[in-house]
């Protein structure tokens, strides 16, 4: 795992971490649903000017892969962000990310199912450290505040099997930029989320929002857009096709990290366990990073493996930075 490549899913992470605060602040003023779809109809459409502009309108095409392009877009874009903002109105944003922890071992498991390939001890171990590391982070070391998060809670755990079915579909378009396969799901994730929220609106369940609202929370949305739903989603793709899926996925254990530390820039004193369990959590991704590196010095001749594991990826424009 060479730094280089890391920095793309930790750039990725760390914008996560800081979202879930920023999007509890909107959720005051602009439904769930409304909000997400607000937020990926824009972010959407700047994808699409950046694949059109980098690569035509030939990478449009889906390559007969509609169907797929369709599920994954919903399951990734619709299905994770929709849960999540709806399971922020049940649950403090640092517990929310706490569920996103769970990404690297669901990575894992899901890519076993699908691919029958098992998951390497060392990093399944190191996911699961990092995990207890989390949860330590969160919880302050009484897991008994755990059982508190009720229907935010499984709302998450619809949201994490989403992203990590997102995350493992990206490594089976080796032959597309991470900017395209980013662009054609967020499509299918935007138009997902288009429907799911007119019919709210129409039957009640939500209120579309005032124009003064969304003025009120463009601040939120545009950080929301910009950097967590364009910037990091490419990174994110970048990285997982460089990496590979379950190694890329481990980096998700920094995120309700990231959150912690936001909501201590807010005010938050953190206590001794809640710091030693942020310092697991970094050990056990540099241990992976260690890992990885020495596992990829020492191969020789199965190069095959090694590509199937990290595909290739045409540096997308991505690289504006996010």
């Amino acid at each position: 795992m060479r730094t280089r490549n890391a920095a793309f899913p930790l750039f990725a992470v760390l914008s996560w971490g800081v979202m879930f605060p920023v999007l509890a602040s909107a959720l005051t003023r602009v439904d769930a649903l409304n909000l997400t779809a607000a937020r990926y109809v824009l972010a959407t459409a700047v994808l699409l000017a950046l694949l059109l502009a980098r690569e035509g309108v030939a990478s449009l095409a889906t390559d007969r892969r509609g169907l797929e392009v369709l599920l994954l877009g919903g399951l990734g874009f619709a299905g994770f962000n929709t849960l999540t903002n709806l399971a922020l109105g049940h649950a403090a944003p640092q517990q929310i990310a706490l569920f996103a922890a769970t990404v690297p071992v669901v990575t894992q498991l899901v890519r076993w199912a699908r691919d029958g390939v098992r998951p390497r001890p060392a990093l399944f171990g190191l996911s699961l450290v990092a995990l207890v590391g989390v949860g330590l982070v969160i919880t302050r070391g009484r897991l008994d505040g755990l059982g508190e998060f009720g229907v935010g809670g499984l709302l998450m755990i619809g949201a994490v099997l989403g992203w990590a079915f997102y995350t493992h579909g990206a490594s089976r378009f080796p032959e597309w930029s991470a900017l395209r396969y980013t662009t054609l799901t967020a499509v299918a994730g935007a138009l997902a989320m288009l429907a799911a929220s007119a019919v709210a609106d129409l039957t009640g369940l939500q209120h579309a929002p005032a124009a003064a609202a969304l003025v009120a929370v463009a601040p939120q949305l545009a950080y929301a857009v910009l950097v967590a739903a364009v910037v990091a989603v490419l990174a994110w793709n970048t990285g997982v096709r460089r990496l590979g899926p379950a190694d890329a996925a481990l980096f998700m254990n920094l995120v309700p990290v990231t959150t912690f530390a936001v909501q201590i820039a807010r005010g938050y004193r953190p206590g001794a366990v809640e710091l030693a369990g942020a310092a697991l959590t970094i050990a056990a991704l540099v241990a992976a990073n260690l890992v990885t590196r020495n596992r990829s010095v020492t191969l020789t001749a199965p190069v095959v493996a090694a590509v199937v594991d990290h595909p290739a990826v045409v540096e997308p424009v991505a690289v504006v930075g996010r």
